[in-house]
């Protein structure tokens, strides 16, 4: 049998290296100029083994070969109904990756079917390089949107090594959510994680190549200095970082965060950003996230359009997308209660209103007065204000005396009417009480319900300490019931808090949040009650806050509720009606424009607080305030919500629907392809399958294969008891989902049964060597006429990197020794009723001669019809990848000018002046080159096709 040599191969191909058969899983291009395999064994020593040959360096001792599809061993299938070479060819139709736009996979994840979630996904497949800014509002499942997207990647081999980077808070959250719903094994490299990984592996190895699919905090990279190191070594196929607007550049310098996000986003050929919040109104900070995306998009970061970030992004609002979800967002319930100051309030509220700091009050900080601090301290409570007043103290005894005598003795009457505020006379915390102890209120709440669970935010950390210490006794609840979430705890405590908090069974009640818990994570599955302890000074908090349990998925109305106090101080009472302005205003804003961020224009949390305290300075009654700081945005150079919504493609509802595409396929599921072929591989093998085609549910005993596989999987996924569980149906995993949130384990027993499970990549894989080398099986079918043979073929044209860009299944008709034609798989199986019907197999049936013999005619017709499907492709192609690289020509001439530009107006000597101008040109140059290089290899299809005899089929 002879091979010819490899020189076109994709993901597909069986090749021949040291002599034993392997499975071509991916392709790309090595370092040494030749191609880097990776590939599963399929020979008997081999088998199921995972390894990856670099074609230059298999050269200099054999190369590595294609098996040639004209000496491909015809084979008589005699097994039962063909059932052999059905599997055989599901599992080719399986590992064939899709080459359009379309979506195959992600819209059959563990999650009901609604197209907006969808169209992240769709605008990014249309596109050379998926790189895109998920950007949707609070609470409308952005993991659930990079799921999707993930899915589709892996799906067409561009998905093998993910990195997730996301707060130390949502590690588990994250990593949960993708291994439910769709399978994807992140392992999750929390501080634990870290030890864990450190302890397998040698000192000097990369622990960002001991696992293909990891999720990581962006803390963790920035403290671990021996990581970031790792992470400059590794590449990866796609890069997710959730939280993406905590790595914008702020003004001219980049922060730690930024700086890293910027070496990951040169690290993939794929980039996936998650922000509800993705600008702070200024066009800069914004073009740092788009520049990671695409770097060639934007030449002035300070002066560009909606056209430069077009496709780069994707934002829609709860009131955008309410049609399509009827049912799945729930109205909430907005309440404000008013308080009446107690008379110990009242005197340190006088007492705060004629402070006279006549030092401290001329240094601002954060750009507010430093009595501004102590009144928002005191808005929050009297221990956060003693805090504050303390701290100062201090940092006063350093001082000259004489400077500051006079601001020390204020804030020491301050303190000690502060201090006369007991727990007893603190009228709010009193009221939070009453108001929760009461049957008759609004706020009612006995923390008996395991379903009924409570969240409450506060700024301050000393108010959170205050109501962790004397609410719980003052309603009766244990210290189980109780828990505290703030960022001072460590990765592992906050993911356990956050798990306790949505899982049934646990004893928990009562979480009382930072702000730390306000950005991501879900606690809505079993809280629908929110308090807001202090009124925020920021709209970005209320939405992120209220958005924690106001959110797609919340089965009940969400109430949330407000404490005001009302004091009879003129100035206290006019600041509370300011504050109460933005709670109005947060509300109109959700059901109107969407963003309630919008109204201050300034999108930054300190902003906005600043802009808020900036009004209590200046007296500004809630009229003029509207006015001023709530009506429009500001003085940035750009409106960013029309300017976001202007650069936005557009989607409309059936465009979601009109693109999901189908494989061809044999068998009517992956449950009925399932259970066959576990049903034939335990013929050979101990697997002793369990099915229950009612529900919809089998389990099976793990091989060794299959074990040694998932030893490279996260620990929580690991089979239990030696057994894997499944089902494919949707409704059944998704109450799974939340039944295991009552269990201790907290992750389901119970596995999502789909295309993306490893289970059914190892099964592609063991179905196939039911086959030898270079062999492909002959049916012999009553639906054929006498001397008619159909070879089934696929044909595969990649890019020079490698990865698929023309994919076809055909068959090529033959009667009598005259070639009748190519007909697509399709049609094939529509007319012989392959897959559809059932044939008898006497088992007794020859491979006709003639099929033998006309076969290195029908490849050759293949490889020439292949070449045709080429050159069609070519000329559809060519005029796009012209157009492609003619704009990033025009954008190269921007750049450069703007360089020109920047220098001719910086006022230096003129060496340094050249040298630095001709070093961003250098820059410049070497980014367009390096894109266009990628843009070229990706769109550029090789001269040669590769070809495969999947079946033969005989009349």
């Amino acid at each position: 049998m002879s091979q010819k040599s490899a020189s076109t191969l994709a993901p597909g191909a069986r090749v021949l290296v040291r002599d034993a058969e392997w499975l071509v899983r991916r392709v790309d291009r090595a370092s040494t100029g030749g191609q880097a395999l990776t590939c599963v064994g399929l020979s008997e020593l081999v088998r199921d083994r995972e390894a990856t040959f670099l074609t230059d360096l298999e050269a200099l001792h054999s190369p590595v070969k294609s098996l040639d599809p004209a000496r491909t061993r015809l084979v008589a299938d005699s097994s039962n109904q063909y059932q052999d070479s059905l599997l055989y060819l599901e599992s080719l139709l399986r590992q064939t990756p899709p080459t359009d736009s379309r979506l195959y996979t992600g819209h059959q994840a563990a999650m009901d079917f609604v197209p907006y979630q969808l169209d992240p996904a769709l605008q990014a497949l249309e596109k050379p390089r998926q790189r895109i800014l998920i950007a949707d509002s609070v609470g409308l499942g952005q993991t659930l949107e990079a799921g999707v997207l993930l899915s589709e990647l892996i799906r067409r081999g561009r998905g093998k090594r993910i990195l997730v980077v996301t707060m130390k808070s949502m590690l588990t959250q994250f990593q949960k959510e993708l291994w439910t719903r769709f399978t994807i094994p992140l392992t999750r490299l929390d501080s634990i994680g870290l030890q864990r990984v450190r302890s397998k592996i040698p000192t000097n190895h990369n622990p960002f190549y001991y696992f293909d699919k990891s999720i990581i905090s962006m803390d963790t990279l920035k403290q671990d200095n021996e990581f970031r190191v790792h992470l400059e070594k590794a590449t990866w196929d796609v890069i997710v970082i959730d939280e993406a607007h905590n790595v914008a550049e702020r003004g001219h310098g980049r922060t730690q965060r930024a700086r890293l996000a910027r070496l990951l986003s040169r690290q993939s050929d794929s980039l996936i950003m998650l922000s509800a919040t993705p600008h702070d109104g200024r066009a800069r900070s914004f073009a740092s996230l788009m520049n990671m995306l695409d770097p060639t998009a934007i030449a002035n970061q300070d002066d560009y359009g909606p056209d430069d970030i077009k496709g780069l992004f994707i934002r829609r609002f709860k009131k955008d997308i309410q049609h399509q979800v009827k049912g799945s967002f729930q109205e909430r319930r907005i309440s404000t209660c008013h308080i009446p100051a107690s008379e110990q309030e009242e005197r340190a509220f006088a007492s705060l209103a004629g402070l006279n700091l006549h030092s401290l009050n001329n240094k601002r900080t954060g750009g507010q007065l430093f009595q501004t601090t102590l009144e928002k301290a005191l808005f929050s409570s009297p221990a956060a204000c003693l805090e504050t007043i303390d701290a100062r103290l201090r940092q006063l005894q350093r001082a000259p005396q004489a400077d500051y005598a006079g601001d020390v003795q204020s804030l020491r009457e301050l303190r000690s009417a502060v201090a006369d505020i007991t727990s007893e006379s603190f009228s709010r915390f009193q009221k939070l009480v009453d108001l929760l102890s009461s049957p008759s209120s609004e706020l009612y709440w006995t923390g008996k319900d395991p379903l009924d669970r409570l969240v409450i935010f506060t700024e301050r950390i000393a108010t959170l300490e205050f109501l962790y210490r004397h609410l719980p006794p003052a309603l009766g609840l244990k210290d189980r019931h109780v828990e505290r979430l703030h960022g001072g705890l460590s990765d592992i405590e906050q993911q356990r808090v956050v798990e306790d908090f949505g899982r049934d069974e646990s004893p928990l009640r009562l979480l009382i949040a930072s702000d730390v818990a306000s950005e991501g994570i879900n606690l809505h599955y079993l809280c629908h009650r929110l308090i807001h302890f202090d009124i925020p000074w920021s709209l970005m908090v209320f939405q992120q806050r209220n958005g924690r349990i106001d959110r797609y998925g919340q089965e009940r109305t969400p109430l949330i509720s407000y404490l005001a106090i009302q004091s009879r101080e003129p100035k206290i009472h006019g600041d509370m009606r300011i504050l109460e302005l933005l709670i109005s205003k947060d509300e109109e804003a959700i059901k109107n424009i969407g963003d309630p961020s919008a109204l201050m224009g300034v999108y930054d949390v300190e902003a906005e607080e600043a802009r808020t305290a900036g009004a209590l300075e200046q007296g500004l009654s809630p009229d003029d305030f509207a006015a001023r700081d709530l009506s429009a945005p500001q003085d940035g150079p750009l409106d960013l919500l029309a300017f976001l919504e202007e650069g936005q493609e557009k989607s409309s509802d059936t465009s979601a629907r009109q693109r999901l595409g189908q494989m061809p396929a044999l068998f009517a599921d992956d449950f009925e392809y399932v259970r066959l072929g576990l049903n034939r591989l335990d013929q050979d093998n101990d697997l002793s399958p369990d099915i229950d085609e009612s529900l919809r549910v089998l389990d099976m005993n793990v091989p060794g294969d299959l074990l040694h596989r998932f030893a490279f999987l996260p620990r929580e996924i690991q089979p239990r008891n030696g057994r894997l569980k499944f089902t494919d149906d949707k409704d059944t995993m998704q109450e799974e989902i939340r039944r295991c949130r009552k269990d201790e384990q907290a992750w389901p027993e119970l596995h999502y049964l789909w295309p993306l499970h490893p289970v059914l990549q190892w099964l592609n894989d063991r179905v196939q060597t039911s086959f030898g080398r270079n062999e492909a099986p002959v049916l012999t079918l009553p639906s054929l006429k006498p001397e008619e043979i159909i070879y089934i073929l696929t044909g595969i044209i990649p890019n020079r990197k490698g990865q698929p860009l023309i994919q076809n299944w055909f068959g090529v008709i033959v009667s009598g020794r005259a070639f009748k034609g190519m007909e697509p798989l399709e049609k094939i199986l529509e007319r012989t009723g392959l897959g559809s019907s059932t044939f008898s197999n006497p088992g007794n049936m020859k491979v006709s001669r003639q099929a033998e013999e006309m076969l290195p005619s029908v490849i050759q017709k293949a490889m020439e019809w292949m070449n045709e499907v080429r050159r069609e492709f070519e000329n559809r192609i060519n005029p796009q990848l012209n157009a492609h690289l003619e704009k990033l020509e025009q954008l190269k001439i921007r750049h450069r000018r703007e360089i020109e530009q920047y220098f001719h107006e910086k006022h230096m000597p003129e060496n340094v002046k050249s040298r630095r101008r001709d070093e961003r040109m250098r820059e410049v140059e070497n980014l367009f080159a390096e894109y266009m290089e990628w843009i070229e290899d990706t769109m550029t299809t090789e001269e040669h096709s590769s070809i495969k005899v999947a079946a033969v089929l005989q009349g």
